[in-house]
């Protein structure tokens, strides 16, 4: 049996769903009794990720975990002490966990860190790759990989089998927050002033994500790994924004207006967080887990942003806020 933390959210749902159609047997952890999953779903009420967790009746029975709960990056932290809120979650937390599993007998944890443990940035032409020095910068970022640390320690320990996979900025049909504020505009036709970013970034589909996380359940040579995983196709936001407009058959309406103008007009509105995920580059070298496990994309990138766009329009009549641009958080 696979238990799947995090089990309702974005990336969650999908793993939930692919498990069921190979036919696995399948313990998810849910913070609300009301939930989307199928009765051939054992789902366990937890109604936090913290250090005092006692998860023995979640894990009896259990051959590998799928941990996706986490305290998230996001953009405006509330958090008077930020680093602290996500070391007891995404480090104290997910080792409480890890901790139990490695006593109840769990063969494999596959831990889906982020590509922030790496860093924030790349040169164009030079990606992150799983072998490169951490370089975290937030708090975020920081906590994930502290928690790298210790799982890889633990394993050292236990022998319990730990695979972790970094993957950068994750889309395909259901996706939230930013990216779909992306998708509102070009679907309302506004007019954007990006027609002339030229930078470099790697993404994954929701799909492509999904299929390495359910190999790397399994795969012999994934024990013990650390993977970064893309689309295998890197874009500047121009092009991510033309592309995903001809998914939606809609114009995409880009005013090419210069980076350096844009970077001083962010910084003045007081949103230059947002400057260099809209314009500077983040690729990644996904070679090694194609080489190492055989893995390749499943789905291709105007495959799952045609997919994005059909259940956004789906949706839609449901949700009607967007965001200011300099808000799309890429």
């Amino acid at each position: 049996m696979i238990f799947v933390t995090g089990a309702t959210g974005f990336v969650g749902s999908g793993v939930i769903m692919r498990l069921l159609q190979e036919n696995n047997f399948v313990r998810a952890a849910v913070r609300s009794e009301i939930h989307q999953f199928s009765e051939k779903v054992d789902c366990i009420r937890v109604v936090d990720l913290n250090p005092e967790n006692e998860w023995s009746d979640a894990l009896s029975g259990i051959d590998c975990i799928v941990h996706l709960a986490a305290r998230v990056h996001v953009m405006r932290d509330e958090a008077v002490d930020p680093l602290t809120e996500f070391r007891r979650v995404n480090v104290e937390g997910t080792l409480n966990l890890a901790r139990q599993a490695a006593l109840a007998g769990v063969r494999r944890f596959v831990f889906v860190s982020s590509i922030k443990v790496n860093g924030e940035s790349t040169v164009s032409g030079k990606p992150f790759s799983p072998d490169d020095l951490p370089d975290p910068r937030d708090p975020y970022g920081i906590s994930k990989y502290e928690a790298e640390r210790g799982l890889f320690d633990l394993a050292s320990e236990t022998g319990m089998e730990v695979v972790i996979i970094r993957p950068p900025l994750v889309y395909g049909p259901g996706v939230k927050a930013n990216f779909a504020a992306m998708i509102s505009w070009l679907d309302r036709g506004v007019p954007l002033p990006l027609g002339a970013v030229h930078n470099k970034r790697s993404l994954v589909a929701l799909d492509n994500l999904v299929d390495l996380i359910v190999i790397c359940l399994d795969h012999p040579r994934a024990a013990n790994q650390t993977f970064l995983v893309s689309d295998g196709e890197d874009m500047s936001t121009t092009a991510l924004l033309q592309r995903m407009g001809r998914a939606l058959s809609k114009p995409s309406r880009l005013i090419p207006v210069p980076v350096g103008l844009m970077t001083v007009a962010a910084n003045l509105l007081g949103q230059g967080y947002a400057v260099q995920r809209l314009f500077g580059s983040l690729q990644v070298d996904s070679s090694k887990v194609q080489e190492l496990l055989g893995w390749k994309p499943v789905v291709t990138v105007d495959e799952a942003l045609r997919k994005t766009a059909d259940a956004f329009y789906a949706a839609q009549k449901s949700d009607s806020c967007i965001k200011p641009f300099f808000m799309i958080d890429l």
